[in-house]
């Protein structure tokens, strides 16, 4: 069989095109590198070496030849590939060349079969299973490398005779269907902390690997129960056959609308009900069977030696049966369902006639890929979109599921937005964080990344590139950026590759940040996430970068720190695969000025929070001793003052070391402010000696920026000393030179505005003029933060005054808007 690169359906060796998804093979391309979750299982022999020693060498490579072929075609069935055979070794890989949701019980159930296979041969073995991520393919390889395969090893090297041993993750995506139990942590050759293993005790057969909850009630689909229902009374009413198909991605909660309905049909109704596999040999009437085993019928009663006979002969049943009691057909999965299957669901909705039959097919959007006209044409169908709850819907049924339990308005918050209002992916967060309390950040478990894995590698390859390139701009991405980071021979696709990809439910259209350009939206920000994890980091630091170099072309608000942020990554993916690269020195650097540039807008908009935060990354990027990182020091240190003085102080004290006499100089008034500013009147000889040390090395660089810091230090020495007017006459020399600086020092500016409607409300000036003075700065069109501080001089204005409801108001208002600003430290000076 060969499987198509692209869906993972096996065709016959001599197809040239796959009969799924029209997919060429004839001309496979060479595996792309990437990184995915797959599952590893290794088999060895027990014994082989007394074995080869008694048996003739001729006789012992026959039975080994029947040995390999058995385990081969096991491995196969189950949807994997043999990696290699090592000596009487086996290491197989399930999740390549594409994912499926269910790859570790696939494993799993192959490991079971390998098992009681081996033990028909005479011989005995050990088994080892584990999940984890992997690097695959690359340069025309399909060799799997990653810590995953290495303790799937050690696992089968830890297990016994005959036994098996499944790793903690394959265990959690495989917990519904097996039965095992826990054995003692293994301290495995290469592992630093030991590792959990569970002993595999029995597969249990057409278990799912997750077991769907249908107690809880039905949350938020009440206008879909009533279309439901109101399709299946018109089949009774009207005694005609009605196709109903329930479509939606993997736990948006298709099941359980099904199970609810088939609640309210309970005893008023036969129910038969089939579903179709994934994979497996002779599974094309699979569903077909099982209906039929359930009301007692022989299968091949019904199924004939042709697609048509087949048809008539189920056809005529169901309307025999319509004699007695209305038939209701539930058909699951009908995405996997083979042509034949769908032909024969056709043919029943097309051609049964005064017959009470309603058929529910349930099925993922997947299956209009395969059959895009499902339902067309046909006056008796309906197709139902199921689409994501609500946020209110959301958190009711986090009520529900919670019980008693308590989660905090934050971690609902998270889990909410994580989820994107789909039942399974609440369900499955809200059971991660019962059983891993912690500080109440959200994991993706294992089970959703396997379904999201699988609905990615369906896609065909270039559309997935394409999806890829948008997850690296973000959650919202542009048409623009996609083509600028697709190779040459893409760019005229990616529009369609785009519409196809909002065909699937996968991306949304949006308004678009840029003029001109198209904005799309995943719609799930965990498939985003799960798109780009898939890319290798040197395709990530390449592709980050690229990005960075297209948007610094375009004027974006906030821009410097999304185009710092890009860089940052590909710096960061860099120098996680080699330490020694090349270009990480001028990627730190870039990174480092676009951040810093962003710190300063932040600290402009007296946004302190992020200015910490942007100057701690943009400092981090460079070593310890550079000349570029001590420049920072100044910017970095106001941002840090109101909340770490020492850490402050310290980054200062380090700038003083610098070559360059500019940082230095700017260090050095720096500090002489803040020990002012703080009231260290010890060292006030210090300060005066900074100050002096600072202005000469200004005065003859020309430095305007610099001069006008050390007026304000100088005012603010002045301040202290409550010498008003030496404080203004100092101040307005700062203003001057600030003028004289150009666009740099708007922050400053204000703050010496806010200092000098300070000296009108403490000067010896009549309570009527301050106010007419403060007024006519005009501070509230140069930030929020001159306005508070003005605000607040305004309230103690009017406190002298005597309007106090109005003091209040607007020293309360000053007050919070430092609050809200992060400086707790003059937000403390208000009280």
């Amino acid at each position: 069989m060969a499987p198509c690169p692209s869906c993972g359906h096996d065709n016959p060796e001599e197809a040239s095109f796959c009969n799924a998804c029209g997919t060429s093979l004839s001309a496979k391309e060479i595996a792309r590198e990437q990184r995915k979750v797959v599952t590893v299982l290794f088999c060895d022999l027990v014994g082989s070496t007394a074995l080869g020693e008694s048996t003739d060498p001729e006789a012992l490579r026959a039975r080994m030849r029947r040995y390999f072929e058995d385990l081969r075609a096991i491995v196969e069935r189950h949807g994997g590939v043999v990696e290699k055979f090592v000596g009487d070794a086996v290491m197989a890989v399930f999740g390549i060349p594409v994912s499926h949701e269910d790859d570790a019980l696939r494993a799993v159930r192959a490991a079971s079969e390998m098992r009681a296979a081996i033990a028909e041969h005479g011989l005995e073995a050990r088994i080892g299973v584990n999940t984890g991520e992997v690097v695959v393919g690359g340069e025309g390889e399909t060799l799997v490398t990653g810590d995953a395969v290495n303790v799937a090893a050690r696992l089968e090297q830890a297990a016994a005779s005959g036994e098996t041993l499944i790793g903690a993750e394959t265990r959690l995506l495989v917990r519904d269907a097996v039965r095992v139990e826990p054995v003692a942590p293994l301290a495995l050759k290469g592992k630093s902390d030991p590792v959990a293993a569970f002993r595999l005790l029995e597969v249990v057969a057409g278990a799912p690997s997750l077991a769907r909850h249908f107690e809880t009630p039905l949350v938020g689909r009440e206008r879909e129960r009533q279309r439901l229902w109101r399709d299946y009374e018109d089949a009774i009413a009207d005694r005609t056959c009605r196709l109903f198909t329930l479509l939606g991605p993997a736990g948006i909660g298709k099941s359980r609308l099904v199970a609810d309905f088939l609640e309210r049909v309970e005893g008023a109704a036969d129910v038969l009900r089939g579903r179709c596999l994934p994979y497996g040999e002779g599974i094309t009437y699979w569903p077909l069977v099982e209906m039929l085993i359930a009301i007692g019928v022989e299968p091949d009663s019904v199924i004939g030696t042709s697609p048509p006979e087949t048809q008539l002969a189920f056809r005529r049943l169901l309307e025999a049966r319509t004699a007695e009691r209305s038939q209701v057909v539930v058909i699951d999965d009908l995405q996997w369902a083979e042509p034949v299957f769908i032909d024969l669901v056709e043919h029943i909705a097309d051609l049964s006639r005064d017959a009470p039959i309603f058929l529910l097919c349930v099925a993922r959007t997947e299956l209009l890929d395969v059959r895009s006209g499902w339902g067309g044409g046909k006056l008796n169908t309906t197709s139902l979109l199921l689409e994501p709850l609500g946020a209110d819907e959301c958190d009711e049924l986090m009520e529900r599921l919670v019980g008693g339990g308590a989660f905090d308005a934050p971690l609902r918050e998270r889990i909410m937005t994580a989820s994107a209002g789909n039942p399974l992916f609440v369900e499955e967060m809200l059971a991660m964080v019962r059983e891993h309390r912690g500080n109440g950040e959200i994991a993706v478990p294992p089970t959703i990344h396997a379904l999201l894995q699988a609905r990615i590698d369906s896609l065909d390859g270039d559309v997935r590139g394409v999806m890829e390139r948008g997850a690296v701009e973000g959650e919202v991405f542009h048409r623009g950026a996609v083509a600028e980071l697709s190779p040459d021979l893409l760019r005229p696709a990616v529009e369609s590759h785009l519409a196809t990809l909002v065909r699937k439910e996968l991306i949304r259209a949006t308004s678009p940040t840029f003029p001109e350009d198209e904005g799309f939206r995943f719609r799930h920000l965990l498939i985003r996430d799960a798109a780009y994890e898939s890319l290798p980091k040197a395709t990530r630091a390449e592709l980050h970068e690229r990005f960075a170099n297209w948007l610094s072309t375009h004027d974006l608000v906030e821009g410097d720190e999304i185009v710092g942020y890009h860089l940052e990554q590909a710096h960061r993916y860099r120098a996680e695969l080699d330490g020694s690269d090349a270009a990480l020195d001028g990627l730190a650097r870039r990174a480092s000025t676009y951040l810093a540039a962003a710190g300063r807008g932040a600290l402009e908009r007296g946004d302190f929070n992020a200015g910490r935060s942007l100057f701690g990354r943009a400092t981090s990027l460079l070593p310890e001793h550079d000349e570029a990182r001590l420049a920072l020091a100044p910017d970095f240190a106001d941002a840090l003052l109101e909340s770490n003085y020492n850490e402050a102080w310290d980054v200062l004290s380090k700038a003083r070391e610098a070559v360059d006499p500019g940082t230095r100089a700017h260090a050095a008034v720096s500090m002489a402010t803040i020990r002012i500013g703080t009231g260290h009147a010890s060292s006030s000889e210090d300060s005066e000696a900074w100050q002096n040390e600072a202005r000469t090395v200004f005065e003859e660089s020309g430095d305007q920026y610099g001069l006008a810091r050390y007026w304000w230090s100088v005012a603010m020495s002045f301040w202290v000393r409550l010498r008003v007017q030496e404080t203004v006459e100092a101040g307005e020399r700062a203003l001057a030179h600030l003028e004289r600086a150009g666009e740099r020092g708007a922050r400053l500016r204000g703050t010496l505005r806010s200092r000098l409607g300070s000296c009108y409300y403490n000067g010896p000036m009549p309570v009527d003029e301050a106010l007419e003075r403060i007024q006519a700065l005009g501070t509230g069109e140069h930030g929020l933060l001159e306005e508070a501080w003005s605000s607040a001089d305004l309230g103690r204005l009017h406190a002298m005054k005597g309007e106090v409801d109005r003091a209040r108001e607007l020293w309360s208002f000053g007050r919070q808007v430092y609050v809200d600003a992060g400086l707790l430290m003059s937000a403390a000076s208000f009280a």
